[in-house]
């Protein structure tokens, strides 16, 4: 599992032209699963993405988390974090877990994130064509990914 976290001051997600997600100073998330992922590897990700200390404090080292912060969640799913770009000039999925077991994944994430963290979370829409805008602060941009965090 892997989830590309971006520090932002804004950030939106919209399908077919109609916003369905945005939110204010906070962490967009694009989430990758790949097959044999479990909610144990979640859990594990979801506590650490909770508890990433990121931003500023006063005196501007990177010492607070999303809740110092009342900071919010946009939580975009994202097969493509799973390309294989090894052989050839296009992508191997092949890595990303099945679209039904991902999504049910990614439904969890969400339910994780609204049931552990106090901050608003806004979603994308699974398997949809999105456009995603963000204001990235920084840029400050991490990768967490389950076979270095979870090892």
């Amino acid at each position: 599992m892997r989830f590309l976290v971006q520090r932002v001051n804004s950030a939106e997600v919209a399908v077919g032209g109609k916003v369905i997600g945005s939110i204010g100073k906070g962490f967009l998330v694009f989430i990758g699963v790949a097959e044999g992922d479990t909610t144990e590897i979640a859990d594990k990700l979801i506590k650490k993405l909770i508890g990433l200390r990121i931003f500023a404090d006063a005196e501007g080292k990177t010492n607070l988390a999303l809740g110092d912060v009342s900071g919010e969640l946009l939580l975009v799913s994202q097969f493509t974090l799973y390309a294989d770009c090894r052989k050839g000039n296009r992508p191997s999925f092949v890595k990303s877990g099945s679209p039904e077991a991902a999504e049910q994944m990614y439904d969890y994430i969400i339910g994780q994130c609204r049931t552990l963290s106090a901050a608003k979370v806004d979603t994308g829409s699974f398997g949809a064509d999105m456009k995603v805008s963000l204001v990235n602060d920084g840029p400050f941009t991490v990768m967490l990914d389950s076979n270095e965090i979870c090892r």
